[in-house]
């Protein structure tokens, strides 16, 4: 018996060792961590905006469409293809052409159809100069690093790359795309005159040139650009200035130019029936369209009056 029970106990015992041996260990690192990354599945709705954005990328394929360029979106800060862009257009014209078709009638649905390439154009051209503005807004602070870069010893390349680390979008975009295009074998001073050019920034241009000076006089560069930089602050707090005293004008520009659709928004709240005629009479739709020209021109003429180039 007590045999029996120790022979069972020693096949027992090899079999777990067996087991022990023959079976995989522990992976180091846990399951669900080395399995790679499964997204979920796409909705319909995102099957069919991808869709789309083919469609519109094998349409756009072959033509040179210049409306809504790469450059264009680029210089807005958008990530978006040329493609999608064109399609979220289509979607506001059919947004428009419904609350069009909805609140006033067919030719107002048309009308704000045929309005949505212009307000996408509007929209791009704002964020452009939105972000141009944020550039040259933080111009001052990059020449500083700039110039601590190259004072700690620190070639020009090494201190834009530092720049694009520490500085904030689009500052650090652009120091990125620099750095990007020299280590592609672009020169230099290429790469940073098309940045003045995208950003449309003359202080950027003295930058350009003082490091292009530099590289053939040779001369202290660290120097150099903090006497750029402290021109620059003079020039921005002059712009501060001016800035100031027209925004009174601007203000005035702005009233004059929401003033009549402020009165229509208001009549229609007030008494609806009292505008139908203008909406249901030709000659009531001329008169929409020769004030909405009318009223192209006072904005276009006010702007210029108040945009002062110095």
């Amino acid at each position: 018996m007590i045999i029996a029970m120790g022979s069972a106990i020693l096949f027992a015992a090899i079999c777990l060792l067996g087991v022990a041996v023959l079976l995989p260990g522990t992976p180091p690192v846990p399951l669900d961590r080395r399995r790679p990354f499964e997204p979920e599945p796409p909705s319909s709705l995102s099957r069919v905006a991808l869709s789309g954005v083919k469609s519109f990328e094998k349409l756009l394929a072959g033509r040179n469409v210049k409306l809504f360029s790469r450059a264009e979106l680029e210089n807005a800060g958008l990530r978006l293809s040329q493609a999608e862009f064109f399609l979220l257009v289509g979607i506001g014209a059919c947004v428009g052409m419904l609350v069009g078709l909805v609140t006033v009638g067919p030719f107002m649905g048309l009308l704000l159809a045929l309005l949505s390439p212009f307000v996408g154009k509007l929209f791009l051209g704002f964020l452009a100069g939105k972000r141009r503005t944020a550039f040259d807004s933080q111009l001052g602070d990059t020449l500083q690093l700039l110039s601590g870069g190259l004072r700690a010893g620190h070639s020009i390349l090494r201190a834009i790359d530092a720049a694009a680390a520490e500085s904030q979008k689009p500052t650090s975009e652009e120091m990125r795309r620099v750095i990007t295009e020299t280590s592609l074998g672009r020169d230099l001073l290429a790469a940073l005159n098309d940045t003045a050019d995208r950003m449309k920034n003359e202080d950027f241009v003295w930058i350009s040139q003082a490091i292009q000076i530099n590289r053939e006089v040779g001369g202290n560069l660290a120097e150099v650009l903090d006497q750029v930089n402290e021109t620059i602050r003079e020039r921005a707090e002059i712009k501060g200035h001016i800035k100031a005293l027209a925004a009174e004008g601007k203000f005035s520009a702005y009233i004059l130019i929401a003033m009549p659709f402020g009165i229509v928004a208001m009549l229609l709240a007030v008494s609806p029936s009292y505008m139908n005629s203008m909406f249901t009479n030709p000659l009531g739709w001329v008169m929409i369209g020769a004030s909405f020209v009318l009223v192209t021109i006072g904005a276009l003429w006010m702007r210029k009056i108040i945009d002062l180039k110095f």
